[in-house]
């Protein structure tokens, strides 16, 4: 494992372009001064708000095609409950879990039930009608509204004590560049879709890449001081005070790339990646650990508050090569339960999944929470949902819903009956926890009965 700079394949060359001498040939200091100039504002760190109050996270994590119902829902309802096949890898977290059974993507309209339980999980709300044809349904476009992270990431955005670099941060694992309503389940607003961050070297790139930069900057300034200082002597007395006056730019420019040295500052360094590890479906679980590790730093360094977490998409064909599974994951859900050979390795795929999650779980229970007591696992929920409930059967009826963590004030360790209730009371739960009270979300008509008592 080594860090990934700069220097590194693939990563941009930046400010390499910057040559001091072909800048200062000639004297033309000012052309140097104009782009060094224009980094100034675009690299500086926004100020820090002082705040005692711990942080509220969320990360919503996405696995498609359905679960194994028997093998996910806990059979007892309350706090005696035990964990099943599925989500045994999440058994040291039992206490700190909360799973909503009976919860229903009750939205309706143009488009399939893959396509409206991606794009309608989040948003709560009908596809406008468009071209993109499901499978032997309505043809639909992108959703009508914004998306429960984009919602809650905008009001925490809108509070000085709670803003952040970034406002929400999106990581996909095996989620390619294609974009339909069965790839994208966040949105900024109506017909606005958000695609996650699938090359970890990108994600890399947007968190820490600017100030990678930055470091690059004050080497070249440096270097600019002294080759301004060799040259003094040569020059007429015009051009000598042209000299003092960009000798005291670069000064300037010195001392505020110094004091805004936003790498010094963070509470975390970033995480090294493994080089060289490209977006295919063999690395897939190298990707899910270099995604989880960005994320969890990404929080740390409280650049976002609100994240979200992305396994392939809905229809998602991934092929499971590390569990020894030669089929893909979205043929295998098709197939009816009689066949135990693909019924027993959607378990599996569906426990890999839980897996990801217990190390992301167990990643921020071992962090401790900056600035505060305890971990960030303690003011971090984590939801795990699916855009269907049962993969063969296409139901959008039991979405799985299962929490994990803690900061919004729900109750956890329990499994808890939702009566069938409309998946929008659940969002708009998430949005009251964080003082957030909406009176609908999504479709006003689902949103009916207010949020879910989840206290």
């Amino acid at each position: 494992m080594v860090s990934f700079t700069p220097n590194e394949p693939g990563m941009k060359p930046a400010l390499h372009s910057l040559n001091r001498r072909e800048a200062l040939k000639g004297l033309g200091l000012s052309a140097l001064s104009l782009p060094l100039v224009s980094q100034v504002a675009h690299l500086k760190a926004a100020p820090a708000v002082a705040s005692t109050r711990p942080k509220q996270r969320l990360i919503v994590m996405f696995s498609p095609n359905g679960t194994i119902p028997k093998h996910f829902w806990p059979d007892k309802q309350g706090e005696d409950f035990e964990l099943k096949t599925i989500t045994k890898p999440l058994e040291p977290f039992r206490d700190r879990l909360l799973f909503l059974k009976n919860l229903h993507n009750k939205v309706r309209g143009d488009g399939d039930n893959h396509m409206r339980g991606m794009s309608c999980l989040l948003t709560g709300i009908e596809l406008y009608p468009g071209n993109i044809q499901g499978g032997g349904h309505t043809p639909a476009g992108w959703p009508k509204g914004i998306s429960i992270d984009h919602e809650i990431a905008n009001f925490l955005q809108s509070k000085d004590e709670t803003r952040t670099r970034n406002g929400v941060l999106h990581f996909g694992v095996g989620v390619l560049d294609k974009a339909d309503p069965w790839t994208r389940m966040s949105y900024a607003g109506p017909n606005q879709p958000v695609a996650p961050l699938g090359d970890p070297y990108e994600a890399f790139r947007k968190l820490y890449g600017n100030v990678r930069e930055k470091k690059q900057v004050r080497s070249i300034l440096d270097d600019l001081k002294s080759d301004l200082s060799q040259v003094a002597d040569r020059l007429s007395p015009s051009d000598r005070r042209l000299l003092v006056e960009h000798t005291n730019l670069v000064d300037r420019m010195d001392k505020e790339f110094s004091r805004s040295d936003h790498l010094k500052n963070l509470a975390g360094k970033p995480p090294p990646l493994q080089e060289g590890v490209e977006n295919l479906n063999d690395n897939l679980p190298t990707l899910s650990r270099m995604q989880i590790d960005l994320l969890v730093n990404s929080f740390v360094n409280d650049f976002t508050r609100v994240a979200t977490l992305q396994f392939t998409k809905s229809v998602g064909q991934a092929k499971m090569s590390w569990l020894d599974i030669d089929q893909r994951h979205h043929t295998l859900s098709h197939e009816p339960d009689k066949n135990k050979d693909a019924y027993d390795k959607l378990i599996r795929i569906n426990t890999w999944f839980a897996q990801e999650l217990a190390y992301l779980l167990k990643k921020l229970e071992s962090t401790p929470e900056p600035g505060q007591a305890g971990s960030m696992l303690d003011n971090t929920l984590v939801v795990w949902t699916n855009e269907l409930g049962k993969g063969n059967s296409h139901t959008l009826n039991d979405i799985p819903f299962l929490l994990a963590g803690g900061g919004f004030g729900f109750k956890m360790g329990r499994s808890l009956p939702c009566a069938g209730s409309a998946h929008n009371r659940f969002l708009l739960s998430l949005a009251h926890a964080v003082g957030h009270p909406l009176e609908t979300f999504g479709n006003s008509s689902l949103s009916q009965g207010g949020p879910l008592d989840l206290a």
